[in-house]
This record gives C-alpha cells, sequence and structure tokens, in this order.
C-alpha cells in the first residue's frame, strides 16, 4: 500500500497577501515608536500591507483589490482579537455588553476589508503608474 502526498499550495492571492502583512509589520512597529502615536498594528495591515500587497499583486498580474481585500480582512481579525486579549479579558460583561461587542465585531470585520480593498487598488495602481514595465 503506497500512501501518496497530496501537495496543496496556497493560492497566489493569498501568498501575495500574507506578503503584504508581513511587510507592514516593521512599518508598524515604526510607527508605534513615534512619540505621540496612536497606530496600531490592525490599522497598519489594513492601510500598509493592503497597498504593498495590491502593489505586488499588480506585478504578478494578479487582481490587487483581491490582494487588498484578504489583506483589510486580516487587519479586521488582528483588530477584534487584540481587543479581545487586552481588554475583554478584563472587562465585566454584562448582557448588553456582550451583544454589543458581537455587533461591534461583525461591523469591524465587515467594514476593514473595504479599507482593504481600496488601499490595494491604490498600491496596485501605484505601482502601474510608477513602476517601469
Amino acid at each position: 500500500m503506497s500512501l501518496t502526498l497530496q501537495t496543496r499550495s496556497i493560492p497566489q492571492v493569498w501568498r501575495i497577501t500574507i506578503l503584504g502583512v508581513g511587510a507592514s509589520l516593521p512599518a508598524a512597529a515604526v510607527m508605534n515608536w513615534l512619540p505621540n502615536s496612536e497606530s496600531t498594528i490592525a490599522g497598519a495591515v489594513m492601510i500598509i500591507g493592503a497597498s504593498v500587497a495590491g502593489a505586488i499583486a499588480a506585478g504578478r498580474s494578479t487582481a490587487p483589490s483581491a490582494a487588498g481585500l484578504r489583506a483589510g480582512f486580516l487587519g479586521g481579525v488582528i483588530a477584534v482579537l487584540t481587543y479581545v486579549f487586552t481588554e475583554a479579558l478584563t472587562a465585566t460583561w454584562s448582557a448588553s455588553r456582550l451583544a454589543f461587542f458581537v455587533f461591534a465585531g461583525g461591523v469591524v470585520l465587515c467594514i476593514s476589508p473595504v479599507f482593504g480593498l481600496v488601499f490595494g487598488r491604490v498600491g496596485g495602481w501605484v505601482a502601474n503608474t510608477f513602476a517601469p514595465q
């Protein structure tokens, strides 16, 4: 009986998205060092990560908006998880507070991909306009 290994590769859009998100993390760290900085890692992923992913996607003939949308979604997930692990574990929970958190978390997860989509298209436009073909 022979075992066959099926290799499953990550789709190219997700690879580009992960690359853009990874590239935005050092930028987020630098922005947090600035005085009076109110930046967050999730915001950097939604804006810088989506822009970088869109620029890379434009260079590889992939849809920049798709890569940006996925980067925005990852930024929203990071934002919700950051809140859960920092604030939500220490708060006292009532039924109304829990309902508000579920509603607000849903709104964040629905709106953040829109930011990613917009900045992914901006990154793709910048790459197509200013990069040599």
